[in-house]
């Protein structure tokens, strides 16, 4: 999927994703998303708070392992390919997604 800078620009990752990446993340996406309209089915239905939190965070930690993966293949291939070329502003990316996510 593409980036989309602060300039509006779309940046593309020079080596592509494997399909099997391609495929658990799509995977856990869906179930993620499968597990978000349950939660709003459980609301609607006036569910009891503490069952519907309990779910909320097992949705958040199902994204979290989202992330977790792309941050590894991006490492892995995107920061490694940079850091390669002599591009160290990489770093500095790295970091502020680091703290994104922290």
């Amino acid at each position: 999927m593409a980036e989309h800078t602060s300039c509006g620009e779309v940046r593309y990752k020079h080596t592509p994703r494997s399909d099997e990446l391609k495929r658990d993340v799509s995977r856990r996406i869906n179930r993620a998303i499968g597990q978000l309209n349950g939660i709003r089915q459980m609301v609607d239905d006036d569910r009891y708070c503490g069952d519907v939190l309990t779910q909320l965070a097992a949705v958040e930690s199902a994204v979290s392992a989202v992330s977790r993966i792309i941050m590894r293949e991006h490492l892995e291939t995107c920061v490694v390919e940079r850091v390669q070329a002599g591009d160290t502003e990489v770093v500095d990316e790295v970091m502020d997604l680091l703290k994104k996510f922290a």
